[in-house]
């Protein structure tokens, strides 16, 4: 039997990684990692690239349809993260549903018993068409809305408006995002290409 050397898991290997839900043409890099994957739902059309890890914890992470997480992305943290559909995740972004406490009275880190921590969560919802740029961290509790935009290597600490560009550290509304890509995923629907 000659091996399959190709850049992204079969469809038989798939089932085999225990998802919680798994949709059509997914597409997965052989070098992404993925921790609880019985709490990782992956729609259809979406694809993660090589080296991204998602550790998902008590509250899931839920994964749309035709969403891309691109090169050295993570997911990480116990609260729920949502990535809708079509959105885009760019290289090298950390989302975290999880935080330790700074403050110096509590130690920090996964390899210390939890009563000497004191860890927050929150859940992490990121809307439809949402564009996040490489370098850029999204920490718990934060929503973005549909369309939103985040520039590249932004700390995102509060939420983010719908159609809305932001960027900085900590991130800033910018300006308005405009809506006419709604005009192209509607053509897009119509002309029948919405599932490639």
């Amino acid at each position: 039997m000659k091996a399959d050397w190709t850049s992204f898991f079969s469809k038989a290997e798939l089932t085999t990684l225990n998802f919680k839900a798994i949709g059509k043409s997914v597409k997965i890099s052989r070098k992404a990692s993925f921790y609880n994957p019985n709490q990782i739902e992956i729609g259809d059309n979406s694809r993660i690239d090589d080296f991204c890890v998602i550790s998902a914890g008590k509250g899931g992470v839920y994964i749309g349809r035709n969403v891309h997480i691109a090169v050295y992305s993570s997911l990480i943290g116990q609260g729920r993260i949502v990535i809708e559909d079509y959105a885009n995740i760019s290289a090298r972004v950390s989302i975290f549903s999880s935080n330790d406490d700074y403050s110096g009275n509590y130690m920090t880190n996964p390899t210390v018993n939890t009563k000497y921590t004191n860890v927050t969560n929150a859940p992490v919802h990121i809307g439809q068409h949402v564009i996040i740029g490489s370098g850029s961290v999204i920490l718990p509790g934060v929503m973005l809305g549909n369309g939103a935009c985040i520039g590249a290597l932004s700390l995102v600490n509060r939420n983010c408006a719908p159609f809305s560009i932001n960027g900085g550290i900590p991130v800033r509304f910018i300006k308005e995002r405009s809506k006419r890509l709604l005009k192209q995923y509607s053509r897009m629907i119509h002309d029948g290409s919405a599932s490639r």
